[in-house]
């Protein structure tokens, strides 16, 4: 048994995200765990090269951690032929050329989403990586999320019968930035010039969601708004808020089957969780947020009657049952890592390409389109992509 070291250039980890779920609960997680196994018994063990424009910043993480490797020279990064892998989650805006140096490097490259702002900019990325020869992925979380992993256990066991419909609500109230309680998201995501906005945020997510776990989008019809129109910075800054900080979408999918998805930044929550998803079908429904998941028969139904001049009498909550804990989900970010890093050295089974990722930037489009025309637009097939249905 062998210890192998896989050099990862890691851009946009002084970023939230990058940060807590790529760096930390994924990567160091991944090594201090002793390594991936792979399947010939060999260990894999990344050896992490933080990139970014602060050297202050990446120094002071590494320190933290224990890492050796930091650099503000993206270049020599890319020279280094231990290096075998570019991933990237900083700003969408900068994404498209970074992957794309990447690539002309001979580097296999993994992102987050969106990968770019403009369906033209995603396919052509795509391409590249394809015409290069070099393994490409983008994250796509949410699939491995326990509560939808929980719900893909039940639809692939028959659950549901017939689906007729799926139900999204996600979001939270992000504070303004006054009254002296900071936001909790970046003002980056409020400002249309630098990329934000809820539908481009979002929507790619849920066509992933939605393609892999129900039936594959057919057409959209989506508003969004920007409810909060003034926001105050990190630096106690007022400023034009001009994205979009909602979306209500209605979408049809293959199937008949019809999905709505609120997704909100100016929305107080009483649900399960900041996100959750029921789905309804003649032979029972599920309801899950992140990691829970509640189910109803049809037998288990309650049937309730229609009076308003009389307190409704049933408990609704207490007649779902939840799905019981009977396997232990590693953290959703990591287990799509460990996937991919079994792809790139074992050639292992990966469907989360840039192609499928572009099939999110292309949802995002239509979307605005929809909202913009205030109608349905249909979305048409991408050539070359493909779906994987999570068990």
């Amino acid at each position: 048994m062998a210890t192998i070291s896989l050099g990862i250039i890691m851009h946009g980890i002084t970023g939230r995200m990058g940060y807590n779920q790529h760096l930390v609960r994924s990567i160091l997680a991944i090594r201090e765990q002793g390594g991936l196994h792979l399947s010939n018994g060999d260990r894999l063990v990344p050896d992490p090269i933080l990139v970014g424009r602060s050297a202050d910043k990446i120094e002071a993480i590494a320190r933290k951690h224990g890492l050796t490797r930091t650099t503000t020279d993206l270049d020599s990064a890319l020279a280094d032929t231990n290096n075998k892998i570019f991933f990237d989650a900083g700003s969408t805006q900068m994404r498209v050329g970074l992957l794309r140096k990447a690539i002309e490097a001979g580097k296999h490259v993994y992102c987050e989403k969106p990968i770019s702002e403009t369906l033209e900019e995603a396919l052509s990325v795509a391409a590249l990586a394809e015409q290069r020869g070099v393994k490409n992925g983008v994250v796509q979380d949410k699939l491995y999320l326990p509560g939808l992993r929980k719900i893909a256990l039940l639809k692939d066991s028959g659950f549901f019968g017939r689906i007729l419909s799926v139900r999204g609500e996600f979001g939270y109230w992000v504070f303004e930035g006054d009254w002296g309680v900071k936001a909790q998201r970046p003002s980056w995501n409020y400002r249309a010039a630098d990329g934000g906005g809820m539908i481009l945020d979002m929507l790619p997510h849920w066509r992933y969601v939605l393609d892999n776990l129900f039936g594959e989008v057919k057409a959209v019809s989506c508003y969004a708004s920007t409810h909060i129109p003034s926001r105050v910075d990190e630096n106690g800054k007022t400023y034009r808020a001009d994205a979009d900080d909602a979306a209500y979408s209605t979408f049809e999918l293959e199937g008949g089957i019809v999905a709505h998805i609120n997704s909100s930044w100016a929305v107080r929550v009483r649900r399960d969780d900041l996100v959750t998803f029921q789905v309804d079908g003649t032979l029972g429904s599920a309801v899950c947020g992140l990691t829970r998941c509640w189910t109803q028969h049809r037998v288990n139904t309650p049937k309730p009657i229609w009076n308003p001049d009389q307190p409704q009498t049933i408990d609704f909550y207490k007649t779902w049952d939840e799905v019981p804990e009977t396997q232990v989900f590693d953290n959703g970010f990591k287990a799509q890592w460990e996937d991919y890093l079994r792809y790139v050295v074992e050639d292992a089974a990966w469907k989360f390409t840039l192609r499928e990722g572009a099939k999110g930037v292309q949802l995002a489009e239509l979307a605005r389109q929809s909202w913009k025309e205030r109608r349905w637009v249909d979305v048409p097939a991408l050539a070359g992509s493909c779906v994987r249905r999570v068990a």
